[in-house]
């Protein structure tokens, strides 16, 4: 998918570009069987699918959390790239540790905003691809400890959290930019030892030194294979120390979820999954990036992810310091107050066989249906075209299989009328202007699991008597 700059995701993709001309070949290579066969054959992860519906059980309620991306790179101010993009010097990069002065506790305002924003989990950059660690880790000088911020961030970030109630993730990338392994590890097999001892022993400083921790999200594995990662025993150490935390699939195994980035795209049946997305264009700090998405957008969203069964990871690049920037604050906040009201329509809900229209996006818990009423519909045609008729709007939902029972406005509770046939939920009598805003709820009661599916009914409906096929 096309970004504005390299991400994790299209730097992964041009690293493997030449591997692409491999489609070609009339079978599977032996290197990319045995690899198939290694993942497939994970002990550790078949252990894991044993417990996973139990360890997992908070995160498919949560819905939503909060991804944070800070840095060294937040000093520049050009997203989390600037080091490959622009070309900087290691020797010149490293200069950015001295220069990190984030004020004390920035993490207890990241935290209180993610709670204001109905976000339920927190999952934070311990090291990102530049290398530096933002904890007090005991394998490298290249440190939060030992460099400009005198302390250690990710035991700052893990307090805050825990403080507003809120579950705690570790982000940790396995490429490294820093590490005089990093990219040698790649064809040089005492490298490689090395590194994979580094990166691992990172990794159980991470899960022994902050109590107990439930999220681990890898990112970017370039540029070895898992078997070389040894992704295996990296992830049966990480379960023998944190026995219900959950692991996405970036190490190169499958793990306990997916993670699609940038965009939203659901998991097959019984796979969960987790779209990750920036709130601007640019996962860290960007001062120039003004292309905030809108709070309408971000509870669109949320309540696709909802229906598809997946959870909404929105990403904030604070400042230098810490400090959240602005528009951050009001987005979210807006956000926050919408699930104030709405939050029914979000948590806990179901994964649903239902079909989103460009006015109206579903959710479901049960048999209880919640229509998301993006774009108000205002006046009906009768309104406008007959003077004498009641100032009224309605809202029509085609395809909806089940009888529906009731329905009511959910910021209101008001009442609403309804009339149904073969073809449509018709839900009338409503206010001329939107009751709530950046969507209106409506709950509808139906007597079976809600299933909307408009284009089951394309045989159905007569069209000038002319035979429709599909």
């Amino acid at each position: 998918m096309p970004f504005p700059y390299s991400s994790r995701r299209s730097f992964l993709k041009q690293v493997s570009a030449a591997s692409a001309l491999a489609l070609a070949a009339p079978a599977v290579s032996a290197p990319a069987m045995a690899e198939d066969n290694y993942v497939a054959n994970s002990p550790i992860q078949k252990k894991m699918d044993a417990t996973r519906a139990q360890r997992m059980a908070w995160w498919h309620k949560a819905k939503f959390g909060m991804f944070i991306h800070w840095g060294l790179y937040s000093i520049i101010g050009h997203a989390e790239w600037a080091k490959e993009q622009e070309g900087i010097p290691l020797l010149q990069y490293e200069l950015l540790a001295k220069h990190f002065h984030p004020k004390p506790n920035a993490a207890r305002d990241w935290a209180r905003l993610a709670k204001r924003a109905g976000q339920k989990y927190m999952v934070m950059t311990t090291k990102h691809h530049e290398g530096f660690c933002n904890w007090d880790t005991k394998l490298t000088d290249y440190n939060a400890m030992a460099q400009g911020p005198g302390r250690d961030l990710v035991r700052e970030y893990v307090e805050a959290a825990r403080e507003e109630g809120l579950r705690v993730g570790f982000y940790y990338s396995l490429m490294d930019w820093h590490h005089p392994d990093g990219a040698r590890c790649k064809t040089d097999e005492a490298a490689r030892k090395r590194f994979v001892a580094y990166t691992h022993g990172l990794i159980r400083e991470l899960m022994t030194n902050y109590g107990k921790i439930d999220v681990l999200w890898y990112d970017v594995d370039w540029p070895l294979t898992p078997e070389q990662w040894e992704s295996d025993k990296m992830n049966q150490m990480v379960m023998d120390l944190q026995p219900e935390i959950i692991i996405n699939n970036r190490n190169g195994l499958p793990g306990d979820f997916s993670t699609p980035e940038q965009h939203i795209q659901a998991s097959e049946v019984g796979r969960a999954w987790e779209s990750c997305m920036t709130l601007n264009d640019s996962w860290g700090f960007n001062r120039y990036d003004d292309a905030w998405k809108t709070p309408k957008t971000i509870v669109n969203n949320l309540a696709t992810c909802a229906r598809g069964g997946g959870n909404y990871l929105l990403n904030i690049g604070p400042e230098p310091d810490g400090s959240i920037p602005p528009e951050t604050l009001t987005i979210l906040d807006k956000v926050g107050e919408w699930l104030d009201t709405n939050a029914a329509a979000i948590y806990e809900t179901d994964r649903g066989n239902l079909s989103p229209t460009n006015n109206i996006n579903l959710t479901r818990r049960g048999n209880t249906l919640y229509i998301l009423q993006q774009f108000w519909p205002g006046h009906t045609p009768a309104a406008e075209w007959l003077d004498f008729f009641k100032p009224e709007s309605a809202v029509t939902l085609a395809g909806l299989k089940p009888k529906a029972l009731s329905a009511r406005l959910l910021k209101t509770n008001q009442k609403v009328n309804f009339t149904q046939d073969e073809f449509s939920l018709r839900l009338t009598g409503l206010p001329i202007q939107a009751p709530d805003d950046p969507a209106t709820v409506i709950v509808v009661e139906c007597d079976g699991e809600p299933v909307v599916d408009q284009w089951s009914l394309v045989p159905l409906w007569p069209r000038y008597k002319v035979g429709i096929s599909v």
